[in-house]
């Protein structure tokens, strides 16, 4: 067994691994049930501009930064921010970002398996043709007896662990032969499988209403909201403040172009946002069946729907929750390293054992989020379940935390020249725009989200009935990211199908009469995540 503090923790074997990897941990949920909405309600193609903008000059190199510093350690993020600190000679409290982001990482990964298991029930579920001329009704059916069903809580669980396991073993079989291996096929497979599907949405549906909702250029949609919208997206889409860049950038090659591979991440996760989107609205036969949809509501119970009037919709419902298992699967894989790589420095353990130990610490924490759903519904502080408090706890403290320190660590305490010499063959001019944009801008725009966000994240919590102490101040904060005047939440609102009153079936359209759809997962339950 290697020493503590000395282990290797390993090095992808081909330069383009890092490319895959990253887009992996990139294109996630967010992209199929965030941003088609966004786009179709803050100017479609003017709404894409502006989500490029904010990645390119905001969140792009605060992605460098996080690579570079695992690339020039060679070690996970708390063991770079650790010899970074050390070497620039500044206070210790900037190590806090290394076991912080381990941390994010750690509970985004925990509820992002429960979101797993539930897509890796849908395959299933699609494949047996449960959808089959499914109304909203029964569609909320389906997904309140597999989530929020009494007694039900075991199925559920099955499907977590199954998920979990997918998960452990790639990582259990080592940076080369799990990691690499398998997000070189996972997610080339998966960008093939989206083209298919959207194929057969632009020849089966309706493309040009596709390309209204999302490539249109409407002008009188944007304003300041979407300036907003359009920065959260872009800072929580990426996979920041999770140590993820720092150990891809610790994995990567010597001959790999960091920047230049990012550059090409961030355009892909563009793309492949840009295609879901079309894919979505295209399919929708009537032109508008899926306005105002997104979140849970969007993915499992409208989307659904509207596939089961497509022909053979038995396997084209089975194909798309399959995309979408590839996608969770390699975002799940991605998150996992930062705790697995993290536990290897810290112990010394074997690759094996460390995958096996880090992966079933995330899925006994992952039961919290999972018996939220079901045993735990009923018990809240504050008027927050535990899941809830988790997503806001992460992405309302953590990650911009992390960000935050990340960011003015590099642009403050760094020199120049040690700041120069991290980032590599870079032109002076993108070097003084890194360099001013992690000194003056980034702290200011992160402490702002994190702040909006949090805010809001409370306040949200007295609208469903909290009598915690903040409840009694007046007025409530402004939304941080508000959509429409009706709009109560940012990052996955309700459907109007989970809140409304009981389905009148389960699965099969029949008998669900003692499951409340209200505890099924609806727009309270997060706000934005980065999965």
């Amino acid at each position: 067994m290697a020493s503590k503090y000395h282990t290797s923790i390993g090095s992808f074997t081909r330069k383009s691994t890092f490319f895959w990897a990253s887009v992996g941990a990139t294109v996630g949920l967010a992209n199929l049930w965030q941003f088609p909405y966004l786009a179709s309600i803050h100017g479609g193609g003017l709404f894409i501009f502006l989500y490029l903008a904010c990645l390119l000059l905001v969140t792009l190199p605060l992605m460098v930064t996080e690579a570079v510093l695992g690339r020039h350690s060679r070690h996970g993020i708390v063991l770079a921010m650790d010899g970074m600190v050390k070497d620039a000679g500044c206070s210790p409290l900037w190590r806090l970002a290394g076991p912080l982001s381990v941390l994010a990482a750690f509970l985004v990964l925990s509820f992002t398996a429960v979101f797993g298991g539930i897509v890796l029930a849908y395959v299933f579920f699609g494949a047996a043709d449960s959808f089959r001329a499914a109304t909203p009704e029964a569609a909320t059916g389906i997904l309140t007896d597999l989530v929020s069903r009494p007694g039900g809580h075991r199925e559920f669980m099955a499907w977590h662990a199954f998920f979990m396991v997918l998960v452990v073993w790639v990582s259990a079989q080592g940076v080369v032969k799990g990691l690499e291996r398998s997000l070189r096929f996972l997610v080339p497979a998966a960008l093939l499988l989206m083209l298919g599907l959207f194929a057969l949405s632009a020849s089966h549906g309706r493309l040009d209403s596709g390309i209204e909702h999302i490539l249109a250029l409407r002008p009188d949609d944007v304003g300041f909201n979407s300036v907003k919208a359009a920065f959260f997206h872009a800072f929580y889409t990426l996979g920041l403040g999770m140590g993820v860049w720092a150990i891809f950038g610790a994995y990567s090659t010597s001959h790999t172009r960091l920047k230049r591979s990012l550059l090409a991440v961030v355009l892909m996760d563009t793309l492949v946002a840009i295609l879901a989107g079309l894919m979505m609205f295209s399919v929708a036969l009537d032109g508008a069946s899926l306005d105002g949809e997104r979140g849970f509501g969007l993915l499992f119970v409208s989307l659904p729907v509207t596939l089961a009037q497509l022909p053979h919709s038995q396997l084209i419902i089975a194909a798309v929750f399959l995309l979408v298992l590839m996608i969770v699967w390699a975002t799940a894989i991605s998150l996992l390293e930062p705790v697995v790589g993290w536990f290897r420095e810290w112990t010394g353990a074997p690759r094996g054992w460390s995958a096996v130990i880090t992966g079933v610490a995330v899925w006994a924490a992952g039961l919290g989020s999972l018996f939220s759903f079901n045993l735990w519904a009923d018990y809240r502080f504050a008027g927050a379940t535990l899941f809830r408090w988790l997503e806001l706890t992460t992405g309302g403290i953590l990650i911009p935390l992390v960000a935050l320190l990340i960011a003015t660590f590099a642009g403050w305490c760094l020199t120049r020249r040690y700041a120069a010499r991290i980032l590599g063959n870079t032109p002076v001019a993108i070097r003084k725009i890194w360099y001013w944009v992690m000194r003056l801008v980034l702290p200011v725009l992160v402490a702002w989200i994190g702040i909006q966000y949090t805010v809001f994240s409370l306040s949200n919590l007295c609208d469903n009935g909290s009598a915690a102490i903040w409840c009694t101040q007046d007025g409530a904060p402004e939304d941080p990211m508000p959509a429409t005047a009706n709009d109560d939440l940012n990052g996955v609102p309700a459907s109007p199908q989970s809140e409304g009153p009981e389905p009148e079936g389960d699965a099969s359209g029949q008998g669900a009469e003692n499951q409340p759809a209200e505890n099924a997962p609806n727009g309270d339950d997060i706000l934005y995540h980065s999965v």
